[in-house]
């Protein structure tokens, strides 16, 4: 190209590209695309292949389960362990102070805290597939597994007379905090015990794909409300007032009314110290974010607070000299295994569900985070396995529910972490607190404590200044947040995650653009006889009627109308119904009225009556409205139909027929149609045009059938009778408990009133 000439522009035909095909039904594409299927394997193969075992397959299966033998036998020695050693050491520092300030969201004694940041790792280490992600306790589900503890372990439950204590006869009410506490650990831990076993059974049933439905909006809308909702719980720590502990529905509020009612008992040490705390930690973090490519190692500040402040608390004596708030006991050693008490199970059933749900989410989040910037793969079937063993295994020992924590992670992949050796190495490090060092920490004022977790907030309350990025990009998705944040503030965490996610599939519910005259249903699961009641239900609230209540409704005013048209109140015409000149319009007349059977003098020939269903009509029957004329059934994720439910679909396609609504299927798979035909679904009224391959292709034939027949009002119904009979012509109205039609008599029902017309022409016949 000639220097200073300008580039060509590419031609528009070029720049994009059309595709045009026909509109292919299930019919349509198998004449134009002949399927072969397989053919399928006999019973012999099948059981040699399941039963076929090569070592190569063994090895392949224990690997699975195992993913340590995948990664470890591949461990690069010389150049990952000195990196792993020092991210070990690191990690390890911050999760001994990060697990003991979590304990206090969980409301038991911070010692329990250590256990949790140790042994969670011990079986992760053998059966996680993430390198990078730090296990231990995180705020957000130390402060749902605190909820719960404080709801079933109130103060109120464990209170005692001081009289009897003190041998006084002052009566002064007291709480057993030994027995309260012991109680409350004994919750943690089978609440824990409990969310290992559902996360086994997830991972085992393999829907680890539940955590699709967590949206990018919803998660950080709750997670912002969660850590609202630990910083209210750890005011009180660190202003060292004593409220309630309130729960449930508008906790939050009570917390916060109670905490500033009682503000002038504040107690100014750990006020001074929870504040110095954060404003340390904070400015140090901020320090470590900006300059992490010159910083070799992020400082820890945590660690380094917490020295200084235990040491200035034991030098000063804050206890005696202030009445500061401490951690004063933390037992060395391990406690004895011990099994939960399964008689709590029915309690926290519904809580541990939400609880498993939420660790698996944020584990699996950030484990991909990692996985994608290191190029590896994250099993989400097998993460929810490993991180349920090791639920069930730090539940025998008095631990509290382990995910992981964002800013321990980060630690243990900024400081040079290469795979889960630097995870045992920081369970290590807790290990040798936990026998040597607790005691050297009784000391600490648990507002220091407080202040840290208050300072790892910081993460989740910048996720605000995504809202107006949000309602820029997308407003459904920022009511998402708004909606979910506001929610798991006000009704709590368990509540407000229930309701933002009922919320976030509403609105994919509302973005659906339907054409009009057409609902368009999606059903995303298999159906079958325990849900096809559920899929009924939906279907009727998705249309806004009841199709067997439109259909007996409409019976009996055609009834009405074709009385009184005998009796010359009204007359039929090809432009409708109207009354005779000069004759009072009496349509409006009871069911008791007693027929008359005398020659009513009316024309003989025969008139075709129009009846505008959405219409006033002439006759006092109240008939639903039925403002569409197309149903489409996506069928996508449908993976299996039972016979109940063929049955029941076969029987809603007549329901909905008799009304003139018709029923297509789409985005189906191919399995589904074999299943259907080897039911008989397929006969003169179902046909295989109904079905078709996307949802487009539906709409499109359903818009050029209705351009085809503009002409033809597809809402009226033209009557054929024969006004000089003086008998009034039946019209079968079908009944049946809880409206629903039977299978075997819809079928009678269908081949007696195929339409209107052919069963008025029959009647007409017989009086002849």
């Amino acid at each position: 190209m000639a220097a200073g000439e300008r580039a060509v522009e590419p031609l528009a035909e070029l720049s994009h590209y059309v595709v045009a095909r026909p509109i292919y039904s299930e019919a349509g594409f198998q004449d134009e695309n002949e399927r072969r299927p397989p053919l399928p394997p006999t019973l012999r193969e099948r059981a040699q292949a399941a039963c076929r075992c090569s070592r190569k397959r063994a090895f392949q299966i224990t690997k699975s389960f195992l993913p340590i033998l995948g990664w470890l036998p591949n461990y690069r020695v010389k150049e990952w362990l000195i990196s792993d050693i020092i991210s070990g050491v690191s990690t390890g520092l911050v999760a001994t102070l990060q697990g003991l300030a979590y304990a206090l969201l969980v409301a038991v004694p911070v010692g329990y805290g250590l256990y949790s940041a140790f042994f969670p790792i011990l079986t992760y280490f053998f059966l996680g597939t993430s390198r990078h992600i730090s296990v231990g306790p995180f705020p957000v589900v130390s402060l749902m597994v605190g909820s719960v503890v404080l709801s079933m372990a109130p103060d109120d439950n464990f209170l005692i007379d001081s009289s009897n204590a003190t041998g006084t006869n002052v009566t002064e009410t007291l709480i057993d905090t030994e027995s309260r506490d012991a109680q409350r650990v004994l919750i943690a831990s089978t609440l824990t015990f409990l969310v290992g076993i559902l996360q086994v059974i997830f991972g085992v049933l393999q829907i680890g794909f539940i955590v699709r439905y967590l949206a990018d909006p919803l998660v950080g809308g709750f997670t912002t409300a969660a850590a609202f909702q630990v910083l209210v719980s750890q005011l009180k720590i660190v202003l060292n007032v004593s409220t309630k502990n309130y729960n449930g529905v508008l906790s939050i509020i009570y917390t916060l009314i109670e905490t500033f009612e009682k503000i002038g008992t504040t107690n100014i040490a750990d006020l001074i110290a929870g504040l110095l705390t954060i404003v340390i930690c904070v400015v140090v973090k901020e320090i470590n974010d900006r300059f992490k490519h010159k910083i070799p190692i992020p400082i820890p500040i945590e660690v380094i607070v917490t020295i200084v402040a235990t040491g200035i608390s034991y030098a000063a004596d804050f206890e005696k000299k202030y009445n500061a708030g401490i951690v004063k006991s933390i037992p060395s050693g391990f406690l004895p295994p011990e099994p939960p008490d399964v008689s709590l199970f029915s309690q926290m059933i519904a809580a541990s569900f939400s609880i498993s749900i939420v660790a698996y989410a944020i584990a699996v989040s950030v484990g991909k985070v990692y996985a994608t910037k290191y190029d590896y793969a994250i099993d989400g079937n097998q993460e929810f396995i490993a991180f349920g063993i090791s639920n069930i295994f730090s539940g025998a020992f008095s631990c509290f529910v382990a995910t992981t924590a964002l800013s321990r992670t980060a630690v243990q992949e900024s400081t040079g972490g290469k795979s889960q050796v630097a995870g045992i190495i920081s369970a290590g490090i807790v290990l040798i607190a936990i026998v040597a060092l607790g005691k050297l920490l009784e000391p600490l004022q648990k507002s220091v404590l407080a202040a840290v977790v208050i300072a790892n907030l910081k993460g989740m309350f910048m996720q605000v200044f995504d809202v107006p990025r949000l309602w820029r990009q997308n407003k459904v998705d920022a009511a998402i947040w708004v909606f979910t944040c506001v929610a798991s503030i006000i009704l709590g965490l368990d509540l407000g995650l229930l309701a933002g996610l009922l919320f976030g599939l509403l609105t994919v519910v509302l973005r659906v653009i339907e054409p009009e005259g057409v609902k368009i249903l999606r059903f995303s699961s298999p159906i079958f006889y325990a849900n096809i009641d559920g899929l009924k239900s939906s279907l009727k609230s998705t249309v806004g009627f009841d199709a067997v209540k439109v259909y007996n409704k409409r019976l009996k005013a055609l009834r009405k109308i074709q009385k009184l048209i005998k009796k010359g109140k009204l007359k039929a015409t090809k432009n409708g119904i109207i009354s005779e000149p000069g004759v009072n319009n009496e349509a409006f007349e009871t069911d008791e009225e007693p027929e008359d059977n005398q020659d009513l003098q009316v024309p003989t020939k025969e008139v075709e009556i129009q009846v505008d269903w959405n219409s006033e009509l002439p006759v006092k029957v109240n008939i639903p409205k039925v403002p569409i004329h197309s149903l489409i059934l996506d069928f996508g994720a449908v993976t299996f139909l039972d016979i109940v439910a063929v049955r029941s679909i076969k029987t809603i396609i007549r329901e909905f027929e008799r009304i003139d609504v018709r029923v297509y299927f789409a985005s189906y798979q191919d399995n589904l149609i074999s299943q259907l035909e080897r039911s008989a679904f397929f006969d003169d009224t179902v046909r295989r045009d109904t079905f078709f391959l996307t949802v487009h292709d539906a709409v499109l034939y359903i818009r050029n059938q209705m351009t085809y027949s503009e002409n033809q009002d597809p809402i009226f119904e033209k009557i054929s009778l024969m006004q000089e009979s003086k008998e009034p012509i039946e019209f079968t109205e079908t009944s049946q408990p809880d409206d629903e039609l039977d299978v075997q008599e819809e079928v009678c029902n269908l081949e007696l009133n195929v339409s209107i017309t052919y069963t008025i022409l029959l009647a007409l016949s017989l009086c002849l």
